[in-house]
């Protein structure tokens, strides 16, 4: 038993320090003296026992590593994702039941623009900022209407890009692609499936002068144009239906689509005032957007040239405009939009760039607000989405027929 005490009394110093512990214990040489043997086989154990211990760490799977450097934190987690082509068909099924068929039309082809460049497996949180200007400017190259025309419908999405000579799409269409863009990944954020929202502010500049623009028409063109539609010295408008579809187009600034799938039973009175009960109630009628839905007050010029006359005489139960005829991508405004912009305007010397059947909301538009009419106010009565959180949010309800009405009655011919 002597040989282990030899062993104990001989430990190294840079082993085991009993200096140090004498001291930390408050020994004195006379305690340490008689308990020596004694104390430093405790100190051996106490020792070999961390060593265990620091060794046991180490080879944990939460252990230290000497070669890596240091994980000063934690790495988050990698967000929940979700593939670009069920993100999109999810998008697709929760607005379509609020959009007109040419909405979603649209919105399905631009989508399907992203599903093509960035493939449909991939995770929609991967796609960046950067990936987004990318888009962009692959947008910006896009040859007009790539997937009909014969030069390039069978070419994949970067040859039809590449092909020279080619017309490229507007920046008016390039901006309409974006919007969309935004729209979805505005969704995408709210829903999850992305940390940012993507394509706010990139949509482009357009020209100054752009030949695209649709124009309001001047007081002088609006008077000719009126004298026309309600005279017969013209001889230029030989069916009911234009007529009233084009002085309901000037004294509404409703779209072409709405005032053409109007029926005879949406021509309604509430409190003594007429209106337009613009919907997309029934067959083969829909709307641009959920805004579109409104009451337009009939204007008192309207009714002053018989308008309620003309509607008192039709029957119950069927379209105001039987001579217009459906078309699955203009629904039943082709005939009234195409006699108004190919035959009454070139017949009143007005055929000038800019100027179509659309240019009457602008009309309608300008001179509201050239009245004092609030913008609020005659985005209602035009069918736009009002702006803000108040308007959104807060006044839902909307403004009155009354409200309406005195608004209307500003604009003159």
């Amino acid at each position: 038993m002597r040989t282990p005490q030899r062993a104990m009394t001989s430990f190294p110093a840079f082993y085991l320090d009993h200096d140090a512990f004498r001291a930390s214990a408050g020994l004195t040489d006379a305690q340490w003296a008689a308990n020596e043997p004694c104390l430093r086989q405790e100190m051996r154990k106490a020792r070999r026992d961390q060593i265990r211990a620091i060794l046991s760490r180490a080879e944990s799977p939460e252990g230290y590593s000497f070669t890596e450097p240091a994980q000063t934190a934690p790495r988050p987690p990698q967000a929940r994702s979700v593939a670009l082509s069920v993100a999109v068909e999810d998008f697709m099924s929760e607005h379509s039941p609020q959009w007109s068929l040419e909405m979603q039309n649209k919105a399905r082809a631009c989508l399907a623009l992203l599903v093509e460049h960035f493939g449909q497996d991939r995770a929609l949180a991967t796609i960046t900022r950067q990936s987004a200007a990318e888009m962009k400017k692959l947008v910006q190259a896009l040859p007009v209407n790539r997937n009909t025309k014969r030069e390039t419908r069978d070419l994949t999405l970067q040859e039809a890009i590449a092909r020279p000579g080619l017309k490229k799409i507007s920046a008016k269409t390039v901006n309409s692609y974006i919007d969309t863009f935004r729209r979805f990944w505005d969704w995408a954020e709210r829903h999850g499936h992305s940390d940012v929202k993507l394509f706010n502010g990139m949509k482009v500049a357009k020209a100054k002068h752009s030949d695209e623009g649709r124009t309001a028409y001047t007081p002088d063109q609006t008077g000719k144009r009126h004298a026309a539609l309600t005279g017969k010295a013209s001889g230029l408008v030989k069916k009911d239906d234009y007529k009233w579809g084009a002085l309901l187009g000037l004294y509404t600034g409703a779209r072409l689509r709405e005032i053409a799938q109007l029926d005879v039973a949406d021509i309604r009175q509430e409190g003594g005032i007429w209106y337009l009960d613009i919907n997309g109630d029934g067959p083969n009628k829909s709307l641009k957007t959920p805004a579109a839905k409104r009451r337009v007050p009939v204007h008192s010029e309207l009714i002053r040239l018989g308008f309620l006359d003309w509607v008192a005489a039709k029957p119950k139960g069927q379209r105001l405009f039987l001579s217009f005829t459906y078309n699955a991508k203009e629904g039943y405004g082709r005939n009234l939009g195409r006699w108004f912009n190919t035959v009454f305007l070139p017949g009143l010397g007005m055929k000038e760039r800019g100027l179509v059947f659309h240019s009457l909301r602008h009309t309608m538009v300008t001179r509201l607000a050239q009245a004092g009419v609030s913008e609020p106010l005659f985005q209602e009565i035009v069918g736009h989405e009002r702006q803000g959180v108040a308007q959104q949010v807060y006044f839902k309800e909307g403004h009155t027929l009354a409200q309406k009405r005195e608004a209307i009655e500003k604009f003159e011919v």
